[in-house]
C-alpha cells in the first residue's frame, strides 16, 4: 500500500485529493499545524480513514520528524496562505509559508528520504499581467501580489531541487479551480453563497469588485486528478492545468443568479473596496501537454460547478434555518 504525506489536507484541495488517494488504495498522512482549535470540517468524514501528524511548513525539524516517521512514497504540498488579497495584509507571513517554507520540505526530503515523490502546488497568479495568451508551461511569470510572488519562489525552488540533487521534484500550475468546500472568501463561494443567502431572504445584495475579470475555472475534483498524475509519470516534469475557457465575474453571477431565478443585475453592488491594488484582469490556461502527455481533461463544465455550489450553498444554509427553528419558542 503506498503512502501519500498531503500539506494542507484540511484545505479544500487536500480534502478532494485524500479522498482521491483513499480511493486508489492508498495510506494518507496529513501533515497538520498544532493548535488549539483545529477546523477539520472539510475531512471530518475521513478522519477515521487518515492518519494526521503534527508539523509546521515554518519549522524544518518537524517537517524531517514527520517525513522520518512516515518514510512517504509521494509528498502533496498543498499547504499555503492562499488567499490573494491577505497577501497585501501579510506578506512576510505568506513569504515565510508559501516560498521559504517549500524550500524546508524540499530539504527535509533531501534530508531524509530522497526517493520521495514531490508534487508542489503552482499557481496561475504567477503569470499575472500576462504576457501571452493562453498560457502555457513556457509563459514568462509576472505574478501582480506578494501571494504570486511567493509561488513564483515555490516554483523555482522546486525546479532547483529537481535539476540540483535529482529529486523527483513537479510542480502543477493550476488554474482556479472551485468547488463546495471552497472558503468564503473567494469570490466563486461569495457569489454562490450569497445567491443562496438573496434567495432565501437573508440578504438584499452581494458586493463585489471588478466584474469584468476573467479566470479559467475548473473543479478541484478534477484537479487533484492530475496531481496524482504527475507523480505517476516516469520523468518528472511541470505542467499547467486548467480548462482552456475564461469565463468573467460577471459571467459566474448570470449562471449563480440564473439558477436560482434572479437576475444578478437587481442585486450586484460593485464595491471599490473589492479592487486589488495591482488587478489581473486575465487568465487563461492552454493545458494541452498535461491532455497530451497525462491523459488528463476535466469532467465537470463551469456551468455545472456554479450550479453544483449553488445548490450546495442553499443545501448547508436550509439545513442551518431548520436548525434555528428547532431551538425558537
Amino acid at each position: 500500500m503506498p503512502l501519500a504525506l498531503i500539506t494542507g489536507i484540511t484545505g479544500q484541495d487536500g480534502s478532494y485529493l485524500a479522498e482521491f488517494l483513499l480511493e486508489q488504495g492508498y495510506q494518507v498522512v496529513g501533515l497538520v499545524r498544532r493548535s488549539s482549535n483545529p477546523n477539520y470540517s472539510r475531512i471530518e468524514h475521513l478522519l477515521d480513514k487518515i492518519e494526521l501528524a503534527q508539523g509546521d511548513l515554518t519549522d524544518l525539524p518537524s517537517l524531517m520528524a514527520v517525513v522520518e516517521k512516515y518514510r512517504p512514497d509521494e509528498v502533496y504540498n498543498l499547504a499555503a496562505q492562499s488567499f490573494v488579497p491577505a497577501s497585501w495584509e501579510q506578506p512576510l507571513l505568506t513569504t515565510d509559508v508559501n516560498a521559504v517554507g517549500v524550500t524546508r520540505l524540499l530539504e527535509a526530503i533531501r534530508r531524509v528520504h530522497p526517493t520521495a515523490r514531490f508534487y508542489q502546488a503552482s499557481t496561475s497568479e504567477m503569470f499575472g499581467q500576462v504576457r501571452e495568451m493562453p498560457q502555457n508551461e513556457q509563459t514568462p511569470f509576472h505574478p501582480r501580489s506578494p501571494y504570486g510572488v511567493s509561488k513564483v519562489y515555490g516554483h523555482w525552488i522546486t525546479v532547483n531541487y529537481r535539476e540540483s540533487y535529482g529529486l523527483f521534484a513537479v510542480s502543477g500550475i493550476l488554474f482556479n479551480h472551485e468547488s463546495p468546500r471552497r472558503g468564503l472568501h473567494f469570490v466563486t463561494r461569495k457569489v454562490t453563497h450569497g445567491v443562496a443567502r438573496i434567495k432565501l431572504g437573508l440578504a438584499n445584495e452581494l458586493r463585489l469588485g471588478n466584474l469584468d475579470a476573467k479566470r479559467d475555472w475548473g473543479y478541484t475534483g478534477d484537479y487533484v486528478r492530475a496531481m496524482w498524475l504527475m507523480l505517476q509519470q516516469d520523468e518528472p516534469e511541470d505542467f499547467v492545468i486548467g480548462t482552456g475557457e475564461a469565463h468573467s465575474v460577471r459571467e459566474l453571477c448570470e449562471v449563480a443568479f440564473s439558477h436560482v431565478g434572479l437576475d444578478y443585475r437587481d442585486f450586484v453592488v460593485v464595491d471599490p473596496k473589492f479592487f486589488r491594488p495591482a488587478e489581473v484582469n486575465i487568465l487563461l490556461a492552454d493545458p494541452s501537454k498535461a491532455r497530451a502527455k497525462l491523459g488528463w481533461q476535466p469532467r465537470v463544465s463551469f456551468e455545472e460547478l456554479i450550479r453544483m455550489m449553488v445548490e450546495a450553498d442553499l443545501d448547508r444554509l436550509q439545513q442551518r434555518l431548520a436548525r434555528t427553528k428547532r431551538f425558537l419558542p
